[in-house]
């Protein structure tokens, strides 16, 4: 398992764009600064953060709030077997809250909750695989 990023979860994503990228100085990966997703990264190292707009996630998982009042971020895990770890995880306790499911072409993913009830993501990078 790899922390590959903290996601934080933003209802002005243009202005927090602005943020990260102009007043942080840290690299955006694909300049999306209308949203609805963009990560960011410092110049060395390979973890960043994300920016997510909470609308989109809110269609995901179908319980976020339009404010920030819920959820705040998103602690995002990458895996190489999405299914085989959330088989792992279920027999061990968790529950799942979505997925495993296509998030996009490039990947897939599931939810589940810690005990605080913060929102932790699997991902699968498919692009990887051979």
């Amino acid at each position: 398992m790899e922390l590959a990023h903290v996601r934080l979860l933003v209802t002005d994503f243009a202005a927090c764009y602005r943020f990260y990228a102009e007043v942080l100085g840290l690299k955006p990966q694909s300049g999306a600064a209308e949203g609805p997703y963009e990560k960011f990264s410092p110049a060395v190292g390979s973890a960043g953060i994300a920016l997510q707009d909470r609308a989109m996630m809110a269609q995901v998982l179908g319980e976020l709030g339009d404010l920030a009042t819920g959820h705040r971020s998103l602690v995002v895990l990458r895996v190489d077997d999405l299914d085989g770890y959330c088989e792992q995880i279920a027999a061990r306790g968790a529950t799942l809250l979505h997925g495993p499911a296509p998030m996009t072409d490039r990947m897939r993913v599931a939810h589940l909750k810690d005990p605080e009830g913060n929102v932790v993501e699997l991902q699968e990078w498919l692009l990887l695989r051979g």
